[in-house]
């Protein structure tokens, strides 16, 4: 699984990036975690509001930092 955590470096996206590793070690997954900075490929996913999380190449949250149970939720969604 690759998951891109999207943003400027801004606090909330740090805080996405934290809260992203949790679940995924919660969850005992095999992901690969890359944070995306660069703006040009921030725009590239359609994306108008960071933070945002991509797995696997699919946007499934903007603008916003879920709680640990949320992520988890949304990755085990992501396995399906």
């Amino acid at each position: 699984m690759k998951i891109k955590v999207l943003g400027s470096g801004c606090a909330n996206c740090q805080t996405l990036e934290k809260r992203t590793t949790q679940a995924v070690n919660l969850l005992g997954l095999d992901a690969e975690i890359e944070k995306v900075t660069d703006y040009t490929a921030i725009a590239a996913y359609g994306v108008m509001s960071t933070p945002a999380l991509v797995i696997d190449e699919q946007v499934v949250l903007t603008g916003r930092v879920p709680k640990v149970a949320e992520l988890q939720t949304l990755l085990t969604g992501a396995l399906t």
